[in-house]
């Protein structure tokens, strides 16, 4: 197994990055700047080239540089604008499941958020652009005939990780630590 992490340099990412390192678990950081690139082979991490604004064909190359079997989507624009927010948290995410399957890509993990297919807390969150790119992204890949998981973690923190992962159906609120979705994810 080769894990293709789009989003590597992302706060989950980052410490995804770490989680599979320590595990031994074959992967390559996907990242879209160059100094990012320097800095995560100065460390020794493999990397690959990712642009999710790119056309489907030059994301398609760059999938299959990695030679990777499974990917997890952990990018995002963070807070970049609504305009990027579509464009990299949803179109950029649907182009990579649209892709997968012609890679021989079965295995993809979604790194999405808490309320996404609860259209009633999106205008409180004061991200609604946010939730509704991932509600569709969500909805997109489980239409697919991908294999795959969807991680909805609650509030995310930087705190450190508790290892005590609560996995609910129905969430009633709080918070989780990034470091610890890094470990559900791994």
């Amino acid at each position: 197994m080769k894990v293709l992490i789009i989003g590597a340099h992302g706060k989950v990412g980052r410490l995804l990055v770490k989680e599979l390192q320590a595990r031994k678990i074959d992967f390559a950081a996907g990242l879209r700047k160059e100094e990012q690139i320097k800095a995560y082979q100065a460390d020794g991490i493999p990397t690959q080239y990712i642009d999710l604004t790119a056309s489907p064909k030059e994301i398609k190359d760059s999938i299959a540089q990695s030679g990777a079997d499974t990917i997890v989507f952990s990018a995002g624009a963070g807070g970049a604008g609504y305009d990027k927010t579509l464009e990299i948290d949803l179109d950029g995410a649907i182009k990579t499941m649209d892709l997968a399957p012609e890679l021989g890509i079965k295995r993809y993990v979604m790194v999405s958020a808490v309320y996404s297919d609860d259209r009633s807390k999106w205008e409180q969150s004061g991200i609604r652009p946010y939730y509704i790119a991932k509600h569709y992204a969500d909805k997109y890949l489980r239409g697919t005939n991908l294999d795959y998981t969807i991680v909805h973690p609650g509030t995310l923190t930087d705190d450190e990780a508790t290892n005590q992962i609560k996995i609910q159906s129905n969430y009633e609120g709080g918070s989780v630590a990034r470091g610890d979705v890094a470990k559900v994810i791994a």
